[in-house]
């Protein structure tokens, strides 16, 4: 496992730490994951994340917010 994102990680699922999907990857840029948001993702992990109440397609996915990323999702830090 790793925890740097890099351009393969486009089109990976994120998770927080129980396994829920949060979103999925639409795009990599210089190390940053643009994520999807899932709709049901909640407005506390939003916030942590730094959403907030931005109203964008796609959102920046600090890798100081990730725990790890595997050959199948990317997994958020469990304090999110």
């Amino acid at each position: 496992m790793r925890s740097n994102i890099t351009d393969d990680d486009e089109g990976k699922p994120v998770v927080n730490a129980d396994g829920d999907t949060v979103g999925m990857v639409k795009d990599v840029s210089t190390g940053t994951a643009h994520v999807d948001p899932d709709p049901g993702m909640t407005d506390k992990i939003k916030s942590k994340l730094g959403w907030g109440d931005m109203d964008e397609d796609t959102y920046p996915l600090q890798e100081a917010n990730v725990d790890a990323v595997t050959d199948d999702e990317i997994r958020l830090k469990r304090d999110l």
